[in-house]
């Protein structure tokens, strides 16, 4: 697409992303080339000694401003078309906590409140320093909105170029470039599709190191019609209710595998709990028996010790019963002597 009078091409993927869709004035530049090329009627020939009954009439000045406005207003209803058959919802609004949210940008404008009224800013002779940059950025809240724009320095050049911020990313409308519009006004119209949408016009003079800028812009923003609003609404609840229905497939799939899974590891907790609260009986079996064999070892040292002590040294009733009945033989000894 080209930016009417900047000369500059916009890349491919700046025209895909609904930033700028479609920039009128080439589609009429297309519309009059098609026109040139198909062949041309030959002029009817008069008969000899009769005048033609059909005469040339030249172009009706208001007649072609006419068709070319009417090419305009097609090209720009085809482009909201497309803008809005590939709208595609934003991961935030997809995800947001209520479906008010979604609902809210694929309706866009409120009707009871819409006032079709364009938005104009505009700076006279505003001063751009050495060095320096000027920004202006314009928030765009209804889908389908032309931006129009015309750009004039005095003496000088400057370097001029558009950016859409969305959710989503920054979006090149126009190739940041310095332009001569000290020589000719800068003009250009675009669609902005996708909403809400911030436009950031930038004027850089930051590459002069001597000579300041004076600038004059005009920025027009044309909200659309009422017919138009409530055309792209449905187009945009047909391509959000696709994007939805998909999404919702998906996540149905993921949950009932999610429920799935959740099942089965709830079944293989039930049974380790099963097998837990087996092994917890068999643990209370063995600490029993523990400190049953705790004490049943004990004794069983306390008697070993002592019956080896007995064998190894003998019975202390023993040893003093032999102690006592030792002198009463050496007295009756003695006596039978």
């Amino acid at each position: 697409m080209t930016e009417e009078g900047s000369g500059k091409t916009m890349p491919p993927k700046a025209a895909e992303e609904a930033a700028a869709v479609a920039a009128p004035p080439k589609v009429v530049e297309a519309e009059e080339e098609k026109k040139e090329e198909a062949p041309k009627a030959k002029p009817p020939t008069a008969s000899p000694g009769k005048k033609s009954s059909s005469s040339t009439k030249p172009n009706d000045p208001e007649a072609e401003k006419k068709r070319l406005a009417d090419l305009e207003a097609r090209a720009v209803a085809e482009a909201t078309a497309s803008a809005d058959e590939s709208y595609v919802p934003s991961p935030s609004l997809l995800n947001a906590d209520t479906a008010e949210a979604l609902l809210k940008q694929v309706d866009g404008a409120d009707l009871t409140e819409f006032e079709r009224k364009d938005s104009v800013y505009s700076g006279r002779s505003v001063p751009i320093a050495l060095r320096a940059k000027l920004e202006v950025p314009i928030h765009v809240t209804a889908p389908g909105s032309v931006v129009e724009y015309a750009v004039d320095s005095q003496n000088y050049d400057i370097g001029f170029g558009i950016t859409a911020e969305r959710e989503e990313g920054v979006t090149i409308v126009k190739e940041p470039a310095r332009v001569e519009s000290h020589i000719s006004t800068v003009t250009g119209k675009f669609l902005v599709g996708a909403v809400p949408c911030m436009l950031v016009f930038s004027f850089d003079n930051e590459y002069s190191w001597f000579r300041e800028k004076l600038l004059t812009y005009r920025i027009t923003v044309s909200p659309p019609s009422q017919d138009v609003i409530m055309a792209g609404r449905r187009r945009r609840a047909r391509a959000c209710h696709k994007t939805v229905t998909d999404d919702l497939k998906s996540a149905q799939n993921r949950l009932d595998k999610a429920q799935s899974q959740k099942s089965s590891l709830q079944r293989e907790i039930d049974r380790l709990q099963k097998a837990m609260d087996e092994l917890k009986k068999s643990l209370d079996v063995a600490e029993t028996e523990e400190k049953w064999l705790v004490t049943r070892v004990e004794l069983r040292k306390e008697q070993e010790r002592l019956l080896s002590t007995r064998l190894s040294d003998g019975w202390d009733d023993e040893e003093k019963n032999k102690k006592s009945k030792a002198p009463a033989a050496t007295t009756n000894g003695e006596a039978k002597a």
